[in-house]
């Protein structure tokens, strides 16, 4: 739609007229239609008299447009997406009543129908440019303001927002007859518009309270709605929240800035969570109603720790635009690690971090999309394709080198010092930086310039030299970079000295910590040691780097990977061997055979959980298609022994038999798998439970020994959103022309799917064992894309041009295709061709790595 993608300099002119936003009353009425409902909105706001500007309203309809006390023609200053507001006074009141359109797809205010019992739902997605979905805002992040919403609604919902929620007043019913309310919650502090929030449905809730540093008691909250409050593990979240609440306040030296926290688990949310001030909004899937791996529930606690963290970094103080997007996120993420780190569940979380996080960093960095950290926002359109791997987990991972660097208790002093003097307002990164210089008394420009505004990943070998006694005579370490991202930088980094020890295991015997500048940095205080068996750069993972194994330490790590003691040395020799295979330097069929024969032994279910991802993609994408068909039925046979060989009821169990379902399709295993499900094949100690029903299922359904009519019994029986998503994603996954023909018609033709359901029918269309099946497919997906990109919203879209791109098509061809289809995108559709460089690299590293592996 025209004007829906703000840009930079729009924002920065309308900042100049728009002075200050003083308030937003936002009256909105939600006992209508299915389709639209009442929103009226009163904004004050000082201006420069006579100047001319526009506020953001995506409506249905305007029914009228008042300026100070003077009416405006809806049909002449209103398009659907903006109003225009001339003649500004000093001192401004704009009343804007219109209908806006509830929303399926995750952005706006989205409304969900239960099929368990048939109530309502809805929550508010407003990050990043779609509070004006919902209310006529001026939707840029330096216009805060206070807000007051006051919202009709059925008596019997709960209505929360970010200030407390009042006693509500019964109002006259409505034309249905059914008994209406009214929720007037008091404004709110100054806040960007993207994290206000409204949730409101027949939500249940349990409720708790922590007293603050300053005394003051913090009322808790956890939601749900009401047909998933028997799976909802409330004591863990409130645990881990106010473990939270306790180390933020300490660190930041700065009391919780809201009234209140509540946390609200929504349903067919597009994200893991969204930092709304006091009202956080998280995954619904976290809510577990079937037994979760560790990984999953370490996933849930670093994400309940993220989002509270954002409550200073991000809501208190928050980014004057979008170029510091980077800042809010990777410090949450950070932050959060940090947190966890300090509870008594999660102490292993730096492991987690280095196989998730700093995976998903590299494996961005080396996209030919890669960008700075700190990155040039130009639009919106830019901001929503970089919520990336750039953006959360590199940042975090350069503020974990920098606090190397700086020392902890310096940068945590700068952070003090910057909560204590941006409080409520809004700040660019010079700010941050100026703080930490303060504290630290370190020049960070050089630093900033290296790390924030340059793109790429270096890489860090070791070269050795030893005597015929094994004494080390020379060491160094050698810094590379690419040739499109040739910036070498400084780093702060540990080398780990491991030596075989009593018991067969591998320990650490020496650690040295050091700075890195430059092609080649010797390290003269390791020269007349004994060569240990094993030499770890990177230990500990301070730096953002990849890094190389000697061929001494490479054979130890493929021969004792299982005896190093600690989770993280061992994630972190695995990530260097996972970052072989990716470059194509060393065969995929190697990487997968150290998985294989070490997972087993693996403790920490993250890693596992890693491991396991990055071998489907080992064996789908870099193995030689010669060999691929046999290397997966051997893989299949493995896993289900390893499965069978595991700990009865343990966390790995699961993940191997999940694992296994997800790659069967022998007849032999496919048995294994209908045999699992009717009970008469058994692991000892495994519960198969709905949700491992469904991933059984789908299994049979994408090795065609069941039909359509298999899948709607299992839904009969489990007609809930969790079971209709998987339905889909099953009947999807059938392995015939029908099957696929129908999954694309409703998913590309109709666009009939909610977000979470074309989301799972996305994933089920692409799960072949023959990618022939769904090669037709291929000039049909170049041919949608664009009416795809022109008429969905940002969310829907990039699910289909990701998520229905012609991967499996691992061809010249292909790429050919795509690069085609790039050079006829003009100037303006730059965020779609970033997604498509970034899908057409796929490719292109997975014939590299068949090469390799040939």
């Amino acid at each position: 739609m025209p004007g829906t993608n703000l840009t930079r300099s729009e924002a920065v002119e309308r900042a100049k007229a728009v002075r200050r936003v003083e308030s937003y009353h936002v009256e909105l009425d939600l006992t209508g239609s299915e389709r639209v409902f009442g929103s009226k909105t009163t904004v004050e706001f000082d201006a420069v008299a006579g100047s001319h500007t526009f506020i953001d309203a995506i409506t249905d309809s305007v029914r009228s447009v008042t300026l100070n006390g003077t009416e405006l023609d809806p049909a002449e200053v209103s398009d659907g997406v903006r109003i225009q507001l001339p003649g500004l006074q000093a001192h401004n009141v704009l009343v804007i009543d219109a209908d806006a359109r509830y929303m399926n797809t995750g952005e706006g205010l989205h409304r969900f129908v239960d099929p368990v019992d048939g109530e309502v739902y809805l929550y508010t997605q407003f990050e990043v440019p779609d509070s004006r979905r919902m209310f006529a805002v001026f939707e840029q992040p330096d216009l805060k303001a206070s807000f007051r919403f006051t919202v009709t609604a059925p008596s019997h919902w709960a209505v929360v927002s970010n200030s407390p929620t009042p006693e509500p007043q019964i109002v006259p019913s409505g034309d249905d007859g059914g008994a209406r309310s009214t929720w007037d919650f008091a404004p709110t502090p100054r806040l960007s518009s993207y994290v206000t929030a409204l949730v409101a449905g027949p939500y249940q809730s349990v409720h708790d309270e922590l007293v603050n540093t300053a005394g003051r008691t913090i009322p808790l909250g956890i939601f749900a709605r009401k047909s998933l409050m028997q799976y909802l593990d409330a004591d863990n979240i409130f645990e881990t929240t106010k473990q939270g609440f306790a180390f933020f306040e300490e660190q930041f030296g700065c009391e919780y800035p809201f009234a209140k926290y509540d946390q609200l688990f929504v349903p067919e949310f597009n994200a893991g969570a969204m930092e709304n001030a006091g009202a956080v909004t998280i995954l619904e899937s976290y809510v577990f109603r079937s037994k979760p791996t560790q990984a999953t529930v370490e996933r849930r606690a670093i994400t309940v720790l993220h989002e509270l963290a954002h409550m200073w970094f991000g809501d208190y103080v928050t980014m004057r635009w979008w170029d510091d997007l980077w800042l809010n996120e990777s410090f949450a993420e950070f932050m959060s690690h940090l947190a966890a780190v300090h509870t008594p569940e999660f102490g292993h979380a730096w492991t987690t971090f280095a196989s998730v996080e700093k995976s998903w960093a590299y494996r961005q960095d080396q996209l030919p999309t890669t960008h700075p950290i700190f990155a040039d926002i130009n639009d919106l359109a830019d901001v929503e394709v970089n919520f990336d791997g750039i953006t959360y987990a590199k940042g975090a991972s350069v503020l974990k080198q920098l606090v190397a660097w700086v020392g902890q208790e310096q940068f945590m002093a700068a952070v003090r010092a910057y909560f204590a003097k941006h409080g409520w307002g809004n700040t660019v990164l010079a700010d941050l930086i100026a703080e930490l210089e303060a504290a630290s008394g370190r020049d960070l420009s050089a630093w900033g310039g290296l790390w924030l505004e340059t793109a790429g990943v270096n890489t860090l070998a070791p070269e050795i030299e030893t005597d015929e006694d094994g004494t080390i005579t020379s060491f160094s370490i050698r810094q590379t970079a690419t040739e499109a991202q040739p910036t070498l930088r400084p780093h702060r980094l540990a080398i780990g000295f491991y030596d075989m020890a009593e018991g067969g295991r591998l320990v650490r015997v020496r650690r040295e910590e050091l700075d890195v500048e430059g092609e080649l940095t010797e390290v003269r205080a390791l020269v007349g040691a004994a060569r240990p068996a094993l030499i770890l750069l990177n230990d500990d993972d301070l730096a953002y780097a990849k890094v190389r194994l000697d061929p001494t330490s490479l054979a130890t790590a493929t021969e004792h990977l299982r005896d190093i003691a600690d989770s993280l040395p061992r994630a972190l020799v695995l990530g260097s061997a996972w970052d072989g295979a990716r470059d194509g330097e060393t065969p995929a069929r190697a990487y997968v055979e150290l998985v294989l024969a070490n997972i087993g032994a693996e403790t920490d279910s993250s890693v596992v959980q890693t491991l396991l991802r990055q071998l489907a993609t080992t064996l789908d994408f870099y193995v030689s298609p010669e060999a691929r068909a046999s290397v997966k039925l051997s893989t299949a046979d493995r896993l289900w022994k390893l499965a069978v060989d595991a700990r009865p009821g343990s966390d790995s169990q699961l993940q191997f038999v999940k694992a296994f379902s997800a790659l069967t399709s022998s007849a032999e295993h496919l048995d294994i798998v209908a045999g699992l499900i009717d009970g008469s094949v058994t692991a000892a100690g495994l519960e198969v439970d709905q949700d491992l029903r469904w991933e059984l299922v789908a299994s049979l359904a994408a090795g065609g020994r069941i039909g359509k009519d298999r899948i709607d019994d299992e839904l009969s029986h489990d007609n809930t959103s969790t079971g209709q998503c998987a339905a889909a994603l099953a009947a999807a996954a059938l392995p015939t022309a029908e099957a696929k023909a129908e999954a694309w018609r409703a998913i590309v033709e109709t666009g009939e799917l909610s977000n979470a359901v074309q989301q799972a029918a996305v994933t089920g269309f692409g799960r072949v064992h023959d990618a022939q099946l769904i090669e037709p497919y291929a000039e049909k997906y170049f041919e949608a894309v664009p009416r795809i990109v022109a008429e969905r919203t940002h969310a829907l879209a990039q699910q289909i041009v990701v998520g229905l791109y012609p991967a499996r098509q691992t061809t010249e061809a292909t790429l050919e295709r795509t690069d085609a289809f790039i050079a006829s995108l003009d100037d303006e559709q730059g965020a779609l061709r970033r997604t498509m460089l970034e899908n057409r690299d796929g490719v292109a590293r997975a014939l590299r790595a068949q090469a390799a592996d040939r």
